[in-house]
């Protein structure tokens, strides 16, 4: 970190593919936030998945597919620019005004936190998703409520991706895992559990915002049930996810999608997920766990 009384240098890294009106929400939120980012970093695909017109202090970068190579390309940037907090958000995430100033400031004051992860006050993946209008107005109704600015935290296993910060001092060569192919998955908690080795990840109590959950350019059924055993597998192996948490994780997920395949919510393909869920089981039986093997599968 910078001293105490400097303003931080922040830089915020947002991967995203196809959804250039949930970005242009995301920098308007951005733009109005109490500590601005020195720097916004749009890494997507191709030009046309970011808004037409950007602000000086956002770059749209271009790259190869996939969560983990779109956020390995802003870290790069990210770190060559400087920087003092490295924060990552999801392009359908609704930060409220004070997001990055208390990320700032919990770092700031515990000096053996590395990373925090924000108290989400609603989120839309677990459900049909949540209306910009809607996601905008719980976020002021949250502010008017006018919230202790407190930097109460709670330690946790991991962070969760749409929203968390890191103190880029401690980023080092950690990166997020490339053979996570595409949407990844857990890729948040590995990339965030390489670091404990440098000090605690934590949850803030105040630094929140709502998760809309878009349901537009997410993973196939079958590709999402696949990661949902193999990532577990593959990282338990790895060391960066506790083996009863990914059992837990595991089996939760498989019995959600066994059970509602009987009658799936439209925004969901349950059916495609549960296909995923056994093509994986039998892959890890056969002792093989790589996870981009699933590229071979859904080109067929």
């Amino acid at each position: 970190m910078a001293g105490p009384a400097a303003t931080p240098r922040i830089v915020v890294v947002v991967a995203s593919l196809g959804r250039p009106d949930e970005l242009s929400t995301l920098l308007a939120h951005l733009e109005n936030q109490s500590v601005k980012p020195s720097r916004v970093i749009l890494s997507v695909t191709d030009r046309a998945d970011a808004p037409a017109a950007v602000g000086a202090n956002v770059e749209v970068v271009v790259g190869p597919k996939g969560s983990s190579p779109q956020r390995n390309l802003g870290i790069r940037l990210a770190l060559a620019a400087g920087c003092d907090v490295m924060v990552f958000l999801d392009d359908d995430y609704v930060p409220t005004a004070r997001a990055l100033e208390l990320f700032c400031k919990v770092l700031a004051d515990r000096p053996d936190v590395v990373g925090v992860t924000g108290t989400v006050i609603a989120d839309g993946i677990r459900g049909p998703g949540i209306p910009t209008e809607l996601a905008e107005e719980l976020v002021l109704r949250y502010e008017h409520e006018a919230p202790p600015l407190t930097t109460t935290c709670v330690d946790t296993t991991g962070l969760y991706g749409c929203n968390m910060a890191f103190r880029a001092s401690a980023i080092g060569d950690c990166r997020f895992d490339e053979n996570l192919p595409l949407y990844a998955w857990q890729e948040d908690i590995d990339f965030s559990r390489q670091m404990r080795s440098s000090g605690r990840l934590v949850r803030s109590l105040a630094a929140t915002g709502v998760h809309r959950g878009v349901k537009r350019a997410r993973a196939p059924g079958f590709q999402l049930g696949w990661a949902q055993v193999v990532n577990p597998a593959y990282l338990v192996r790895k060391g960066t996810m506790p083996f009863t948490f990914a059992v837990a994780l595991v089996i939760r997920n498989v019995i959600a999608n066994h059970l509602r395949a009987l009658a799936p919510e439209p925004w969901v393909d349950r059916r495609g997920r549960v296909r995923g869920n056994w093509a994986g089981i039998l892959e890890v039986l056969r002792g093989r766990i790589d996870p981009s093997a699933v590229l071979n599968r859904i080109s067929r």
